[in-house]
């Protein structure tokens, strides 16, 4: 680099490079989320079993977290990177060409274990050649390729799965072979020191926590919370973190920094930024869930709905990273948590025919909120640490709020079931078949399916069958509903963490 201003492009360019490697891999699950019912029908599988394409990933994806940094001080974090991106590359185009859903998982666990180093990875590279007073914006800018992907994801997927699943997979080859090939090229490697010796106890340790750990949270709805092998699975887990602890704090070199936390900053962000998670795991969750089965969209129509939320995030996170270098973390803080918290709490009035405009302006200002806050939480985490420390503030930062946002889903999902419950007992309890409104309500019904051209006897059960269905998408309404209130208490709880991170400040 001969002057400051090619040193300056040559970093953005470095910055450009990242983004689209980050991109192709938060791109690809997105796609995956909406095909789900067609992978089942192709390969003649179970819903079961084909949830393993996306548990298998999101599993592999947590469990190389924690050695991630130990690779890339070890290695070098450009080979580490480089490394990665082939691995997921090559993992998409093997998933293209599975021949049943036993390669497919196969090959997605692939996929997982280099989409998984990757973003750790990439937020370390960025703090090794950005300048601290311009990190804020780097990481803004970076941010949006994890905003993106998901907001085309959807409409992108219902198309793609519509001509050929197989183009799910495919068209993330080109785009990671062109992110390894620029990757190659443009970004410095960085110091590396081959003496390091693997923490074979601390990894050992860390798989065996955070497997057990989110196969329980993934699977403890469908198996049953206190099923013999769920509780077996949290049993190992708390065993296995206790250990973990102990080795870690013990060990001179440890897989996991658990030290880090001893950092009042760091420790304050990466609380507040994995409650954020909390919250924006559980929308994701529900809010495709009330589309579709409550408003009765499509999946596309209803991943379109969803659009303008992600766009806005996108949108607000350069703008969050430019104000960030500039005011620092607590006043973005305040107002992204603050709209955050108000407006998935006014998602509790949601019902069976709430108007789409309305969902449009509050998910839209959500989705400013997120963007103005998300990105900033965990920057000042990560400019609070020493600049050798950032590649295990980074993994350990990381694995924090992957556990935050699958525990939220956990939760949330067995909130919901039981809520559901509860409506559709109360609902039954109100409109008893004897009752004047349940009489009312059958004969409307019945006069319409006649008019129809049913008979009497067949219109009578008919209408009994479609109430019973109205009853069934009201009483999901309401759950639905009751876990959007409850999925703003962390937002709110993250709000009163903020004003602590004054020294975060760049």
């Amino acid at each position: 680099m001969t002057d400051g201003s090619t040193e300056a492009t040559s970093k953005w360019l470095v910055l450009a490079v990242i983004v689209m490697g980050t991109f192709v891999t938060v791109l690809n699950n997105s796609l995956i989320n909406v095909a789900l019912p067609k992978l089942t029908a192709v390969f003649g599988s179970t819903t079961e079993k084909i949830q393993w394409v996306l548990t298998g990933y999101m599993l592999a994806s947590a469990l190389v977290v924690p050695p991630s940094a130990f690779l890339g001080d070890r290695y070098g974090y450009k080979k580490v990177f480089v490394g990665a991106l082939t691995l997921f590359t090559l993992g998409s185009f093997l998933c293209g060409v599975a021949w049943n859903d036993t390669s497919l998982i196969v090959f997605r666990v692939l996929q997982g274990i280099g989409g998984g180093i990757v973003m750790p990875v990439s937020m370390v590279i960025i703090y090794r050649v950005i300048p601290r007073a311009e990190v804020g914006t780097a990481v803004g800018l970076w941010g949006v390729a994890s905003m993106a992907a998901p907001a085309i994801g959807p409409t992108l997927g219902g198309y793609l799965v519509e001509i050929d699943w197989r183009l799910l997979f495919f068209i993330g080859v080109p785009i990671g072979l062109g992110a390894i090939f620029f990757s190659w090229i443009l970004i410095q490697e960085t110091p590396s020191n081959r003496e390091l010796r693997w923490d074979l106890g601390g990894l050992v340790l860390s798989v065996t926590f955070f497997g057990s750990l989110l196969w329980a949270l993934s699977r403890g709805q469908a198996e049953g919370w206190t099923s013999f092998f769920i509780v077996s699975l949290l049993f190992v887990a708390f065993c296995s973190l206790l250990l973990l602890i102990w080795v870690e704090t013990g060990t001179e070199r440890p897989l996991l920094e658990l030290t880090l936390f001893t950092n009042p900053v760091f420790l304050l962000s990466t609380l507040s930024s994995s409650f954020v998670m909390v919250g924006l795991y559980g929308g994701m969750f529900l809010l495709p869930l009330y589309l579709q089965n409550v408003q009765g969209l499509t999946p596309l129509a209803a991943g379109n709905l969803l659009m303008p939320q992600s766009i806005a995030m996108a949108l607000a996170m350069p703008i969050s990273g430019k104000l960030f270098d500039k005011i620092g973390v607590v006043p973005l803080g305040l107002v992204g948590l603050g709209l955050v918290g108000i407006t998935t709490y006014e998602l509790h009035l949601l019902t069976t025919d709430t108007p789409f405009s309305w969902l449009d302006e509050v998910l839209i200002l959500r989705g400013l909120g997120l963007g103005l806050c998300l990105m900033p939480l965990t920057t000042a985490g990560m400019n609070a640490v020493a600049p050798a420390m950032t590649g295990r503030a980074s993994a350990l930062g990381n694995v924090t709020r992957n556990v935050f946002g699958t525990m939220g889903i956990a939760l949330f999902t067995t909130m919901l079931t039981d809520r559901q419950a509860f409506h559709n007992v109360r609902i039954a309890e109100s409109l008893t078949v004897g009752s004047d409104v349940a009489q009312q309500a059958l004969n409307m019904l019945s006069g319409g399916l006649v008019m129809l051209g049913g008979d009497g006897f067949n219109s009578s059960g008919g209408a009994g069958y479609v109430l019973s269905m109205m009853m069934a998408k009201e009483a999901l309404s309401r759950a639905v509903a009751d876990t959007f209130f409850a999925s703003a208490l962390p937002m709110f709880l993250a709000l009163l963490v903020v004003p602590l991170l004054r020294k975060g400040k760049v």
